[in-house]
């Protein structure tokens, strides 16, 4: 293989595999390559194995636009996800291009030869290449490991404690009486999943998250698709739950006591007569302060009003040889602990960058139309939705890059590169609550208060700006290097 592209895609998920496929198609002769730092594709698919592990948004959403999803159930298992991103990459010769075990670990721009140059450690041996372009599709998370607070009297714990983004293969659980530690979209899904085997699960939370019922077959959509064919049919309910998502999450910020009153009314019914509410399913916050987490066909309620599981809020104080003491005195027996409490992110994978022997902090770069970088040439990175399916923000990345890129051959351009404008004030990035995001989001770029420097959160707006708005809009800085690039 050559170690010179046009195109250095980084990570072979579910982003990487889909910004492949939209280089491959829009530009057959054009060479490109796909670094995988671990040894199989699927991204978070792939390393996520605990029981139950699923989409939290609809597939007609976080299914490729390009690509429909044939499945009747529409909140898929993760396994199902990663047949689909590999079975992408396989049919379109994708998965030739994929190189594992390159874990990139510094990037370098040359404006002389206006190209980068990428350092990858391969197993003991450091390697280097060099491409055109730069496309990071390495999610924002740590894949070595997830965020463990630090408990106190931990090592009293006579069993097992895991971390669900360290699940080991061997764990039993049967018979045994489990305690998850969290309430977010891993703890909703592994305690109904963790029913089956165990004695009993318990859901451990500081404070209660906002949790919607939603079926896990969407009949509408596998109505049309036997009507209108798998493509039309996938495309309808694509912009029917965009439409629907949107709906939810604008009432949620403009009329948030409706959306909390709906929440409720939607969930008493489901969960036995009587049932503490106000202590363990209502959130202290607004809806869409943080993300909803979604139970397919309400298996949470279910296992709740069938004695399977149960909700207690409450902190830990502390751990006991046989489970976990609460501030409020209670002891809680455990036989297994899971630590569902969250990830660790990390910017771009933590690769380092820099440009013409400088080195580039990210706090002091500024995102352009989130998914550029204030300094950075023929960079882009994909950062998918917070109040939506990933997979709707990085076809719409994937497809202005197709566009950036046309542009520059058009144009005889070599270099292309986001001006920041001091006049605009910074932001965050990731203007989100959750606790994951706040520990960590000062080591990310910024963002700014108005466009084209905003990571946008509403699908329909980013059509217009990325899809079809235009390319030279005065932001980005176009040149033409006048030296020969040697491949």
């Amino acid at each position: 293989m050559s170690d010179h592209v046009d195109v250095l895609i980084v990570g072979a998920g579910l982003s990487g595999v889909g910004a492949a496929h939209h280089i491959h198609s829009a530009f057959p002769s054009r060479t490109y390559a796909i670094l995988e730092a671990r040894e199989s594709s699927g991204g978070t698919w792939d390393l996520f194995r605990y029981p139950g592990v699923r989409s939290d948004s609809d597939m007609q959403t976080l299914g490729y636009r390009f690509r429909p999803w044939t499945q009747a159930k529409a909140i898929a298992d993760g396994p199902a996800i990663l047949d689909y991103i590999r079975d992408t990459a396989a049919e379109a010769g994708i998965d030739r291009h994929i190189r594992y075990g390159h874990r990139v670990i510094s990037a370098s721009w040359s404006t002389e030869d206006a190209r980068w140059t990428v350092e990858v450690r391969h197993g003991d041996d450091t390697v280097r290449m060099t491409a055109r372009f730069l496309y990071l599709c390495t999610g924002y998370y740590h894949y070595d490991g997830g965020y463990q607070p630090e408990f106190p009297e931990l090592a009293k714990f006579g069993g097992p404690v895991i971390h669900p983004q360290e699940w080991p293969e061997d764990l039993d659980y049967a018979g045994k009486k489990v305690v998850v530690i969290g309430s977010g979209a891993t703890a909703v899904t592994l305690v109904p999943a963790m029913t089956d085997k165990a004695e009993h699960v318990t859901m451990l939370q500081r404070s209660p998250t906002y949790i919607v019922a939603r079926p896990g077959e969407d009949k509408l959509a596998n109505q049309l698709r036997r009507l209108l064919g798998d493509r039309l049919g996938y495309m309808v309910t694509r912009w029917k739950n965009v439409a629907l998502a949107t709906l939810i999450y604008q009432l949620s910020r403009r009329r948030p006591g409706m959306i909390r009153s709906f929440i409720r009314k939607t969930t008493v019914p489901l969960l036995p007569p009587g049932y503490d509410v106000d202590t363990h399913f209502k959130p202290r916050y607004d809806p869409w302060d943080q993300r909803l987490c979604l139970v397919p066909d309400g298996d949470l309620f279910r296992a709740i009003r069938h004695g399977k599981a149960s909700v207690v809020t409450d902190e830990v104080a502390g751990f006991t040889s046989s489970g976990i003491r609460l501030k409020s005195g209670q002891d809680l027996p455990a036989d297994v602990v899971v630590t569902a409490t969250g990830l660790r992110l990390l910017a771009f994978g933590g690769i380092g960058l820099s440009v013409d022997g400088r080195e580039i902090k990210l706090p002091e770069t500024m995102a352009y139309k989130g998914m550029m970088l204030s300094g950075l040439p023929n960079f882009v990175f994909t950062i998918g939705y917070t109040n939506a399916s990933w997979t709707l923000k990085a076809d719409l990345v994937a497809e202005y890059t197709v566009r950036l890129l046309r542009h520059m051959d058009r144009n005889g351009y070599t270099q292309c590169v986001p001006v920041a404008d001091p006049d605009v004030t910074e932001r965050p990035l990731l203007d989100f609550a959750a606790g994951y995001v706040q520990r960590t989001v000062h080591e990310f770029p910024r963002a700014g208060s108005r466009q084209p420097w905003q990571l946008g959160m509403s699908y329909a707006n980013d059509v217009v700006l990325l899809r079809h708005g235009k390319i030279d809009d005065g932001t980005l800085r176009f040149t033409k290097t006048h030296k020969r690039v040697v491949a």
